[in-house]
Order: C-alpha cells, then structure tokens, then sequence
C-alpha cells in the first residue's frame, strides 16, 4: 500500500495528501461543490473563483459573419471617402476655391460692374484715370517672408488685389497668442502659417497662383533654395519674381534678405513695426541705386548683437492689430504703385502713431557698406547712370513783372530760418554715430494776450452822443 504524507496548508488546515511519486490529492476544507444541496445560493466570491471558459471554435466560426460584415461597411466608407476626394482634387483644378463657397477661375477681369464681379471695383480704377492698365497685375509675382501680423495681412490684400502669384515663406506655427492680431482664427492654431494662409487665401481668390514654403531661410541649408525660388519662382516658371516683401520680425532674418537681394540685383521692400507697437516703417530698396539694409543699419546688427541675447523670459514684444494693419496698408500701397506704375512711390515712409506722423525720405547708398554685392551694384548702376545720353535742362528764368510798384509792396518769406528750426523739433542727445531718422515737430500753443481796458468815467448817454457827432 502506497503511503501518503500530509501536507498542511493555511491556518494549520490539511492541504492535501501528498504521495511519493510526486501526485497530490487535493481534499479541501471546504465542502465540495457536488455535496452542496441542490438550488443552494452561491456567493459573490464563489462565483468569482469560478474559471471563466474559453470561447470555443464555435463561438468564433459564428463571429466570423459579423467581421465580414464591418469590414464591407469600412470598404464603402473608404470608397466614398476617395470619390470625395477625387471631387475635390478638380474642384481645386478648376479653380474652385477651399471651401464650399468657392467660385470658378475667372480668365480676364471685366469692367462690367454687377454683383456677381468681384473685380469691377478694382477695374474702375482705370475708368477714373489713376492706372492705365489694372489688369496688368495679374502678370506679377510676389514673395512675401513672413506671414505674421503684417506678412498674413499683406498677403490678403494682395490676393483681394487680383496678383497673379504669391510665394509664402515661414516656418512658424499659428497661436492663440496670435489671434490678437488680424487674419488668423483659433481654429487654426497647430498648422503651420503658410498652410493656414493658403487655405484662406485660396478661397478668398482661387485666380491667385500659390506656392508656400515651411522653413526658416537663415539656415544654411534653406538659403540656396530660397534664393532659387527668388530668381525662377516667377509666375512663368525659370523667371525671377517681381518683388520681394520682407515682414519678419529681427533683424537676422532681414539681413538674410538683403544678402540674397543684393547678390540677385532683387528689388524688395522692408517692412517693421516697433517693440511698443505704436510705430513703423516701409522702405523699397533697389540694389545700386538707394541705400541697402546694411547701408544704414539698426545698432544691433552694427555692434553685432545677438538678438537672442536681449530677450528676456517672461517679456514680449507688445503688438497691436492697427498698427499691423497701417504698416500693412501702406506696404501694399507701395507695392501697387510700384508694379502698375502711378503716383509716387515713396523710398522711406514711417508711421508714428503717437503723433500721427509720417515721415518720409529717400536714402542714398553706403559706398562703404560691408555687403560687397551692394558695392557692386553701386557700380554697376553708376555704369548704367553714365551710359544714358545726357540731356541738359534749361532752367527758364522768371520775368520780372514790375521791378518797383506805387505801393511799395516787397516779397519776403513766410517762415523765418528760426521758425524753420524751431518747426523740426528737439533732437534727443544719443551716443556717438547714431542719430534720429526724423523729428516729430513741436505743437504750438496758441498764446492768448491780455488787453486791459480803463474805464473812462463817461456816460453811455455821453459815448452815444459823441457817435453822433462823428
């Protein structure tokens, strides 16, 4: 007979019977279920012991059916998905626009003025003589580095303007701590600013051609790649665009500009507005023939200065939404003065909101600037000026009408040299090398003189008397 050991288990309780070969009969201390008197209520906790069975072969033969079923739902969807898609594709090709509000391309503007136009306001500027041909602006191509507060409003104008291409250059991302300033909305904060441009741009105007690039242009490997865009991103591609609009906010990014400008012969213009947001400026540079951004430049890039250096944590430059859009407002004016060639366009104009002044001023090359390209376009442009034939202008002199007259009236000037130096206002003291670019004038106060009159003694009776008499 085989011997068995006892083996204890918990609270001194018999586990079970252990045999030398190694088997085990369990014998529980509790009663086994088979004993248990039929219909007997179990316990929460001798449910929860129980094992729960393994779904056999066929529990899963019948599932099989419904899995079939879902995914022939998920094919449809996925086929109704990429018709969608395919509808949009040549929505877009024919020039419908982002949104579910978009028009067809529009092949030449009409004068024609009815609701359904979206140009005949835009045309009537030829019917009332300020351009000859608006028309014409749907041959340019603009690059604009920086789509910001300014940059993203410059865009808009320029695309409700009718411009024939935009090139978008940014590698910022929208935030709400953007939606102070015009143009983007919340719900597109995490996309990148150029995408979110283009997809509001597109559906403002889908005649506007456009091309978005997401990088920063003061790297290395950017830079040349920027610059090719510059030189043969035009609305014909191989050819240079016609403008370059510069709306970033440091200074790095503007002499990367510049750099690339004056190396191209580029045209472009540069825009700013002040840390206190209540001033700014435009300047339209024509390498050669006015001053480059490196001619005259601000003390930081002068002395060096890393931008990086002077920001402090918890400290941010203040913007304001009219600033931006003054700025933007008179860039853009330039710029179509500039490509459709009416009134004058101006070389410097700034904007002081303070005093509501503007300022403006034309700046003549450094023939000691640092950047070698503008020493060279300087050249360059002097060999232009001298090759063209001269022409000598005759100034006709003013016939003297009366060299003297009965009443002995003489011509003199209506403001004082004094006056005049008084009128420009006070200029601050400012450390060696650096000056004001211009004065705001002093507002004069009107001074009230005082007249004492003394009193006769007489009689109103007496003074009406005397009138009489006279």
């Amino acid at each position: 007979m085989t011997r068995a050991l006892l083996r204890p288990g918990r609270r001194g309780k018999l586990k079970g019977l252990v045999f030398p070969g190694g088997g085990t009969m369990i014998a529980t201390h509790r009663k086994r279920r088979a004993e248990r008197p039929a219909g007997a209520a179990e316990t929460a906790n001798s449910v929860g012991r129980r094992r729960r069975r393994r779904p056999g072969l066929g529990a899963l033969a019948a599932g099989v059916p419904a899995m079939a079923e879902s995914v022939e739902r998920l094919q449809q969807r996925v086929e109704e998905l990429e018709r969608e898609l395919a509808q949009e594709r040549s929505r877009r090709a024919l020039g419908g626009g982002d949104g579910g509000g978009g028009r067809a391309r529009i092949e030449k503007m009409s004068p024609e003025v009815v609701d359904s136009n979206p140009y005949s306001r835009l045309m009537a500027l030829k019917r009332m003589g300020i351009v000859s041909d608006y028309e014409k602006i749907r041959t340019f191509a603009v690059a604009i580095v920086g789509v910001g507060g300014v940059g993203s409003v410059t865009a808009e104008m320029l695309t409700r303007c009718g411009i024939g291409k935009l090139l978008l250059f940014d590698y910022d991302k929208v935030e709400l701590a953007n939606m102070n300033r015009l143009f983007f909305q919340p719900h597109q904060a995490g996309l990148s600013k150029v995408q979110a441009a283009e997809h509001t741009l597109r559906n403002i105007n889908p005649d506007v051609l456009f091309e978005v690039h997401n990088y920063n242009i003061t790297t290395v490997e950017n830079f040349e790649h920027f610059m090719n865009r510059i030189s043969n991103g035009g609305l014909e591609e191989g050819k240079p665009v016609d403008l370059v609009l510069s709306c970033v906010d440091n200074f790095e990014a503007r002499m990367t500009i510049n750099t690339a400008c004056n190396e191209l012969g580029q045209t472009w213009m540069e825009s700013g507005v002040s840390e206190n947001a209540v001033s700014g400026h435009i300047q339209l540079i024509i390498p050669g023939e006015s001053a480059c951004f490196a001619c005259a430049p601000p003390l930081v890039v002068a002395a060096n200065i890393d931008e990086k250096t002077l920001k402090r944590e918890g400290v941010c430059a203040a913007s304001l939404p009219t600033t931006m859009g003054v700025v933007a407002g008179i860039l853009v004016q330039n710029v179509l003065k500039f490509l459709l060639n009416f009134g004058t366009v101006s070389f410097y104009l700034g904007y002081n909101a303070m005093q509501d002044f503007f300022p403006t001023m034309s700046m003549k090359p450094n023939p000691q600037c640092d950047d070698r390209n503008c020493r060279k376009q300087q050249e360059e442009y002097k060999k232009k000026v001298a090759a063209l034939p001269t022409q000598e202008v005759v100034q006709e002199e003013e016939e003297i009408i009366h060299d003297d007259n009965e009443w002995g009236i003489e011509l003199v000037s209506e403001v004082s040299e004094e006056e005049l130096k008084n009128s420009s206002g006070p200029i601050p003291d400012l450390p060696e090398g650096i000056t004001v670019a211009y004065t705001v004038p002093q507002k004069q106060e009107d001074s009230v003189c005082e007249v004492t009159v003394e009193d006769s003694g007489e009689s109103l009776e007496d003074l009406m008397a005397k009138m009489k008499n006279m």
